[in-house]
């Protein structure tokens, strides 16, 4: 038998089978190059393969910056703030209920990967192969996915992918010469997210075997 349960990998393909389509038509095709979302369609494989490589890859891809965007929710909803603002989009009534509510998969995934991880058991070729992974996803949202700001027609299409022209979506960042910026943001997804990721996981978690 499996490690993992039948009815979890089932009842999360349907999930992604809602969701895909429904992300389609409301942000845009390019919204699946978020870090996030492709690890929201890699865990499907991750379950359905039982595979460490692809569940470690993720968590270290998701962990840090989707616990930030559970705090900035919990933030909003109990104290009125937000902390970083990345889930203002919550909250947003232009947007159906139902899309918001599909959205919530940021605030549980990176628990499932966490749990994942720890059933299947760490592979510690993650934090080389998922960096790899981002540096081709950042030079394809940089170089081939719509910049900011998003066209008045369509103001929910995903543009600004990854943040890789600066932190708002209404207009690229003016703070340093943009090539400058996509290496930043590169910079803080490996060394500030992905290497302490891979730290607490070697030192913690089962290895994979």
């Amino acid at each position: 038998m499996g490690r993992l349960p039948r009815w979890l990998k089932v009842a999360y393909s349907v999930y992604v089978a809602i969701l895909v389509p429904a992300y389609w038509v409301a942000y845009t095709p390019w919204n699946f190059l978020y870090f996030c979302d492709i690890a929201m369609l890699a865990t499907a494989f991750a379950l359905w393969l039982e595979s460490p490589l692809v569940a470690s890859t993720q968590t270290i891809a998701i962990a840090v910056p989707q616990l930030l965007w559970v705090v900035d929710l919990l933030s909003r909803l109990v104290a009125g703030v937000h902390v970083t603002g990345v889930t203002a989009y919550m909250l947003d009534e232009h947007l159906p209920f139902s899309l918001r509510l599909l959205s919530s998969f940021h605030g549980w995934l990176p628990f499932l990967l966490l749990w994942l991880t720890w059933r299947l058991g760490y592979d510690r070729r993650a934090l080389a192969v998922q960096s790899g992974i981002a540096v081709a996803v950042i030079f394809v949202s940089y170089v081939l996915a719509p910049g900011p700001p998003p066209s008045p027609s369509d103001p929910h299409a995903a543009v600004n992918i990854n943040y890789v022209y600066g932190l708002e979506d209404d207009r690229p960042q003016s703070w340093m010469a943009p090539r400058l910026w996509v290496l930043s943001v590169l910079a803080v997804n490996v060394v500030g997210f992905y290497v302490p990721t891979h730290l607490v996981l070697r030192r913690w978690f089962p290895r994979a075997l």
